[in-house]
């Protein structure tokens, strides 16, 4: 029995390829399938089935055009929702023979009602490992509050209830030394404090999760699991609903996307109200010099997940400007998320721009050690601190404003656009984005800290113990 992880660390999110005598499943494939379909043939095993937990929420699955190329069947668990595709509704126990092996589904509605896991059982009837979706992660579970963004009457109350009965009756009487794998880790929405290991046994879970601890009542099980959930990204219930309807095939989307332009053309297309021009170089790189009106969400970082946070029509046409040769990779990473109309990119990037004597324009940036002595000089100015609240609870500079990028459009409202502002981040990749974006808005009077706070309390000229102002002291 061949079982392998397929990782991919920017939407922390867990596939597998499952494989038994020359049959293989996929659970919860990407966007992009052709890895898994490579993965098959290298191993000379044909895809039957492919496995689905759930209705994703935080990016498109490949099931649809997996399906398409392989012939394989797309598996749900019991569910009301009619699929815009071919797929089988499985019942609660159904098992599926794989090779010699067999993967029985588990249905445990709570992070939404469709929920299922599917339980390895090998080549010698032993019960080996448990895909557990977004129903149980390593150190948390589901949130169940996202099928209420689709559903109305879906209460988070609810699901909350559905998940404690389901992770009671479903998954604690199940053998200790299962290993479990779920969908995500650490650094995913699904979930609120999600470890960054990506499998581990089901006893040390029951051990240590604090979802699976015993005596846990359904009362206290709901108040823990809701308190303190932040808001899911807009992009959420979008995804939900391409991947219940359908979406153009993957290659339609990486055709569109991957289309050289010339500066011409493109300079042409920026004139357009209906079309956001998308910088995803490095945020140094950007903000010494770039097209104006464009805004940054740089590839080196959680590129996905911000673009889904910020760019609130999923339909939005993109032009892109990339660093050379990662035209391909930015399209794949938007339609990851369901952003499928990405429609070209800058021939030559940024230098192609300014060869033709067009205009570019900056960001003011800063280092901490100049940060260091500004403050000294212009004590009067406002910090502004990008980062997540509960970053911010945990240890801030003292009297900075916490105006968080995530939910950007209510942190306009705490800036004066006549005052000159710093700006910084946990590392300098979210305060440039937080930056370009207000640029386009008319804030012309913004500072970018490089390094964010990770250089600040580094720094040996920043005075840690004057300015730096842990949870103890607030």
């Amino acid at each position: 029995m061949n079982v392998e992880q397929i990782y991919t660390n920017c939407l922390a999110h867990g596939a597998y390829y499952l494989e038994s005598n020359g049959e293989a499943a996929v659970i919860d494939p990407l966007r992009e399938v052709q890895p898994y379909i490579d993965l098959a043939a290298k191993r000379n095993a044909k895809i039957k089935y492919i496995f689905e937990t759930h209705f994703h929420a935080d990016f498109v699955s490949g099931h649809q055009d997996l399906a398409k190329k392989t012939g394989a069947t797309i598996v749900y668990g019991p569910t009301k929702m009619k699929t815009g595709f071919q797929a089988m509704i499985a019942e609660d126990g159904t098992v599926f023979p794989l090779g010699h092996a067999k993967i029985k589904l588990i249905h445990t509605p709570g992070h939404t009602l469709e929920s299922s896991c599917f339980l390895l059982i090998d080549e010698k009837g032993k019960e080996t490992a448990l895909f557990t979706g977004d129903t149980l992660f390593i150190g948390d579970v589901g949130r169940p509050d996202l099928a209420q963004h689709v559903i109305a009457d879906l209460t988070e109350e609810k699901l909350a209830a559905h998940l404690y009965d389901s992770l009671r009756n479903k998954i604690l009487p199940l053998s200790d030394d299962l290993i479990v794998y779920p969908a995500h880790g650490a650094g995913s929405a699904c979930g609120k404090n999600l470890s960054k290991e990506t499998s581990d046994t089901l006893g040390n879970q029951k051990k240590t999760n604090y979802a699976l601890r015993e005596g846990l009542s359904k009362e206290d099980f709901i108040k823990e699991l809701l308190t303190g959930l932040t808001p899911p990204p807009g992009y959420f219930p979008k995804n939900v609903l391409m991947n219940i309807n359908g979406y153009d095939s993957i290659d339609t989307v990486m055709e569109r996307g991957v289309k050289g332009l010339s500066v011409k053309e493109f300079e042409t297309l920026t004139h357009n109200n209906d079309i956001l021009v998308l910088d995803t170089r490095r945020a140094l790189d950007f903000a010494r010099g770039f097209i104006p009106g464009s805004i940054n969400i740089g590839l080196v970082g959680n590129f996905a997940v911000w673009c889904g946070t910020l760019i609130p029509d999923i339909k939005q046409k993109i032009i892109l400007i990339t660093d050379p040769g990662k035209e391909s990779e930015v399209v794949s990473r938007l339609a990851r998320v369901g952003y499928d109309y990405a429609i070209g990119y800058l021939e030559g990037g940024i230098d192609s721009w300014k060869n033709a004597g067009l205009s570019i324009d900056t960001l003011p940036t800063i280092s901490v050690e100049q940060f260091a002595e500004e403050i000294k000089k212009h004590p009067e100015r406002p910090i502004l601190d990008v980062r997540k609240k509960s970053e911010y609870d945990a240890e801030h500079i003292a009297n900075a404003i916490n105006a968080p990028l995530d939910y950007i459009n209510k942190s306009m409202e705490l800036i004066d656009k006549n005052k000159t502002y710093y700006v910084h981040c946990g590392g300098g990749y979210r305060s440039m984005v937080f930056n370009s974006i207000l640029k386009t808005k008319g804030y012309h009077n913004l500072i970018d800290v490089q390094g964010g706070f990770g250089a600040i309390k580094k720094s040996e000229k920043f005075n840690v113990t004057e300015y730096v102002c842990p949870s103890t002291m607030l």
